[in-house]
């Protein structure tokens, strides 16, 4: 079978993406993916068996909304081109599209004219994700345009997936009907994401974050936190590692005027096998998003990720996380207070030994989420939607 994703973003960076194009290919499937280019980065290449295609070269992180627009607009058309001119030559079975956007499915409106099936694979949903981004009310005009294209995104697609079980009933509810679409969670794996020998011999306590830094991801309330405890733990760091934009500016800019210009450390997005190694390397992750109405059903694969590599996770208590997870395997604080996380903080930093449970704990949790035992369920659906095709 030859199949193709499509995704809005950096390929390398989308453990998401990642693992259901592998998994494919280590059946032996043929897999293209046409996603964005980053800096330096060549147009094609071979990433680990599949053929990667950086078709556009723009920044996913900007915040004015025309630019926004028009960043989409164009990887739409000229996604459309080059899924179909590839298909021509050489016939695609399946189409895979990643949402954000939905529309994005569209790219595929030729192949699917000509016989492939389209699986649409929302990892945000879209109207409560722009609502969050922009600050746009969800009784707005826009708003419930996004929800009509939603809606018609998904009637276009042959398949929808869905990130979360919460996210799952209000697509129900508004936009496709049950036999037709499937909750897969942003599942760990745990060949890239295990516990390791710990590579730092210093006396740093490094609290981390990997991941976008959008306003609901709540790294404001992470860095205010950190300077309620700074002159009492001198040798705690939050390292952020995220790529640049608005939001990145102003949490510089934050960390700047706290007096933590040397505490808190940005550093680009890595690779995930990279990016897996620090965060074996780190003391505590943290998420701590807000618990607004796209932040508080947006599930966080990063929990997972920190349980795999053996480190203790503090965790705000949002909906979808109170939903996923309890207090055994992670130490939730109270979402938007930096006063409770700094406490939980704390709390870690002066026991030892609960971070040791915490992070045993997690690694006996998270191996129930686990790649290997749950691609088989990617793969039936893969299976029985190219059977209907023929």
């Amino acid at each position: 079978m030859k199949a193709c994703m499509v995704v809005y973003g950096f390929y390398e960076t989308d453990t998401r993406v990642i693992r259901y194009a592998e998994a494919l290919v280590e059946r032996g499937d043929e897999v293209d993916v046409f996603a964005l280019r980053g800096h330096e980065k060549p147009k094609k290449e071979m990433y680990r068996g599949v053929n990667l295609y950086r078709i556009t070269k723009c920044d996913v992180k900007v915040s004015k909304r025309f630019i926004y627009l028009i960043n989409l607009l164009l990887f739409l058309i000229k996604s459309c081109f080059y899924i179909t001119v590839k298909h021509l030559r050489s016939p695609y079975s399946l189409i895979h599209v990643h949402s954000v956007p939905d529309f994005e499915v569209f790219a595929a409106v030729f192949v699917k004219l000509m016989g492939a099936k389209v699986i649409l694979d929302i990892h945000d949903i879209v109207p409560e994700f722009y609502a969050s981004k922009f600050n746009v009310s969800h009784e707005s005009i826009i708003f419930k345009l996004l929800v009509l294209t939603e809606r018609i995104s998904c009637a276009f697609s042959d398949h929808v997936i869905i990130s979360n079980h919460i996210w799952e009933k209000k697509l129900l509810a508004r936009s496709v009907h049950e036999g037709k679409c499937t909750t897969m969670l942003n599942y760990v794996d745990l060949s890239v994401f295990h516990r390791r020998p710990r590579k730092r011999k210093d006396d740093r306590f490094i609290i981390i974050y990997p991941g976008s830094v959008n306003w609901h991801q709540g790294l404001d309330i992470a860095i205010e936190a950190l300077a309620m405890i700074a002159d009492r733990f001198p040798k705690v760091e939050l390292h952020i590692y995220a790529d640049g934009g608005d939001n990145r500016r102003y949490l510089e800019a934050l960390a700047e005027r706290l007096h933590l210009r040397e505490r808190v450390i940005f550093r680009n997005s890595l690779p995930i096998e990279e990016i897996a190694t620090v965060m074996a390397d780190a003391d505590i992750g943290i998420v701590p998003k807000r618990d607004d109405p796209f932040g508080g059903e947006a599930f966080s694969t990063k929990i997972f990720e920190f349980m795999a590599t053996g480190i203790p996770v503090v965790v705000a208590s949002t909906r979808i996380d109170l939903y996923y997870f309890n207090d055994r395997v992670v130490k939730f604080f109270k979402a938007g207070s930096a006063e409770d996380l700094a406490m939980k903080i704390v709390e870690l930093i002066e026991h030892p030994e609960e971070r040791e449970t915490f992070a045993e704990n997690g690694l006996a949790f998270v191996k129930g989420y686990a790649w290997d035992e749950r691609k088989h369920d990617y793969l039936n659906l893969v299976d029985s939607l190219v059977k209907k095709r023929s």
